[in-house]
């Protein structure tokens, strides 16, 4: 396939885009990705994950360039050495903490290389652990750990009491933090500069590739900040409504191949 002259990179989220509800790179997204390669389109990957929740990712795409974790709150290379970081204030973690709390959240904390949660036993420990492919730590207390917070998750499958723990956090920590929703039940919350607009930006300075000649695709709230700021912005066909309308195209769901579907319709020709 041949590639549309308007598209020099893109950027793909991965949890509900690029991977299935199963979490599965299907044949199809893989192919789709070498094809973007072949045509000489640059491509990574970005997500709210850790880096080392996506490193099983990183040998079957074969990615070169730089991968963004934590929603951007830590850029790093394809071995996982880290590139930049952005760490959340610790005024500002401790803040953000108590609100999800008061919301009757859980809460989990990740620094660069680890994750902490209170109780191993909590909703979505144990699929995040599959996920991710590695285990959290348990901490009673996160006193000793927020001076090196790279991102908070509230996490409660009240998704209504999650919408309105994301509203009080943006509203009661303002510019201190970037707090967006990367599932109904996750509630991301990471530096200001740790958002995927801000991946964008970065991606963009580092790879000299103009932002409107980056092609960006993803399904949850967070992925709207990425939309606006790139040249082609695709939603998943399991995306709400209102990340819908944020984006230029729609393809079909991440169970029926929607990320390959996108670059084959959208990016190449």
């Amino acid at each position: 396939m041949a590639a549309r002259d308007s598209v020099q990179l893109v950027i793909a989220d991965v949890d509900g885009t690029l991977v299935t509800q199963e979490k599965v790179l299907t044949d199809r997204a893989r192919e789709a990705v070498r094809q973007l390669l072949a045509a000489g389109i640059a491509f990574t990957i970005t997500s709210g994950r850790p880096p080392m929740g996506m490193k099983m990712l990183i040998e079957p795409l074969g990615l070169k360039n730089p991968i963004a974790a934590f929603n951007g709150g830590v850029l790093v290379r394809p071995d996982l050495s880290v590139l930049q970081q952005h760490l959340l204030p610790q005024a500002a973690a401790q803040s953000a903490c108590e609100i999800i709390d008061q919301h009757g959240l859980d809460v989990w904390l990740y620094t660069g290389q680890e994750w902490f949660v209170r109780k191993r036993q909590a909703p979505h420990v144990d699929r995040e652990e599959w996920t991710v492919k590695f285990p959290p730590k348990v901490a009673a207390s996160y006193d000793g750990l927020l001076g090196r917070t790279a991102k908070l998750v509230g996490v409660s499958d009240d998704y209504a009491a999650v919408a309105r723990c994301e509203q009080d956090v943006q509203k009661q920590c303002g510019a201190q933090v970037s707090a967006s929703r990367s599932q109904p039940y996750y509630l991301d919350v990471t530096h200001p500069q740790a958002n995927k607009g801000e991946v964008v930006t970065a991606l963009s300075q580092m790879l000299k590739i103009p932002a409107e000649k980056i092609a960006t695709i993803g399904d949850g709230p967070n992925d709207v900040l990425m939309f606006r700021r790139s040249g082609i912005s695709i939603a998943m066909g399991n995306a709400s409504d209102e990340v819908k309308k944020a984006a230029k195209f729609v393809t079909a769901s991440n169970q029926d191949e929607g990320f390959a579907q996108a670059m084959e319709r959208f990016v190449l020709s």
